[in-house]
């Protein structure tokens, strides 16, 4: 994902004015499973598409979401990059209760960069790195969340969409809007939906959703393109007490996997901590921070946090209930 340079006005009071309210968990969601699961994907080293560690890790979630849920649909193709590389991706599609009319659309991508481009260290930029934050983290929450959905059925058919390709290259569009070496996964599904009339109630893509010191602004686009949606999300997040987790404030436009999904029409935002730093508390959606782990070889196991897991677990559960 990239965030934009656009920015827009901070709507509300800062976010150091809300207390911390965390006293456990919320539902019956397992956040120290999911960073247990979040490390499974870390061990097969990064998940740059067309390695080995890709393959093995696309083939553990295949066989995890068939232990739980009703059905698994892959959608395999080779994708071509903008310098001319051919990649094999897939989409993994897990769905319960795939026959119900009303569903909500979870996404997240499970594919690692393959250069560290903006660590500091110019040594490092030609290496791929363990992505434990951007990637593995929603990864991990959506296997934990699947053992929630096995025993209490969602209210509603729920499908989590495991994407691939999001991370490849630069995420400009070209003329035609196509983004040509980024968010493969995405396009793809949103050309090839599960049915002609496939319309989900609502969407939520989550990315970057492990950060230790979690911080999740209101992504300018999604606020934009389907703000009832975000109210949704926020105003769930604001009942079980981590208002100062999901923060009621517009943040950054972010080119991330939803935009394909919001131009076909499907309700999808993005739920995404994109100020990736363990620091004090900042005081609004601007405020630069340093370190940045984001695309670096510092994106490690000891950045994520089970207690980070379990509140945006707890959100997701809640709003499928």
């Amino acid at each position: 994902m990239r965030k934009s340079t656009l920015l827009l006005l901070v709507l509300l009071a800062g976010c150091d004015q809300v207390k911390d309210r965390f006293s456990g968990p919320k539902t019956s969601f397992d956040g120290q499973a999911a960073l247990g699961f979040a490390k499974a994907q870390l061990d097969f080293g990064p998940r740059v598409p067309g390695t080995p560690a890709h393959e093995k890790a696309g083939d553990w979630i295949v066989a995890e979401m068939k232990k739980r849920t009703d059905s698994v649909i892959v959608q395999s193709w080779t994708q071509t990059t903008a310098k001319g590389v051919k990649l094999p991706l897939r989409n993994i599609l897990a769905r319960f209760n795939p026959t119900a009319t009303q569903r909500v659309l979870y996404l997240t991508h499970w594919d690692t960069r393959p250069t560290a481009d903006e660590d500091p260290n110019l040594g490092a930029k030609t290496q791929s790195f363990p992505a434990a934050n951007d990637g593995a983290s929603g990864v991990g929450m959506f296997v934990a969340m699947a053992d929630v959905f096995k025993k209490t059925p969602p209210s509603v058919g729920v499908d989590l969409l495991f994407v691939d390709g999001e991370d490849w290259g630069g995420f400009d569009p070209d003329t035609t809007g196509a983004y040509r070496d980024a968010l493969f996964g995405s396009q793809y599904f949103a050309d090839h939906l599960p049915s002609p009339d496939y319309k989900p109630l609502y969407g939520a893509l989550f990315d970057m959703i492990g950060d230790a010191d979690l911080q999740i602004y209101q992504e300018a686009n999604s606020v934009q393109m389907a703000p009832e949606v975000v109210n949704r999300v926020w105003t769930t997040a604001a009942e079980l007490g981590y208002g100062k987790y999901f923060i009621n404030q517009v943040g950054q436009q972010i080119t991330d996997d939803h935009l394909p999904l919001l131009k076909k029409g499907l309700r999808v935002i993005d739920i995404i901590d994109i100020q990736f730093g363990v620091l004090p508390r900042v005081h609004d959606a601007f405020t630069p921070v340093s370190p940045n782990y984001h695309h670096t070889t510092q994106d490690t196991f000891d950045k994520i946090s089970a207690k980070s897991l379990q509140v945006v677990g707890d959100v997701a559960v809640t709003l499928v209930k």
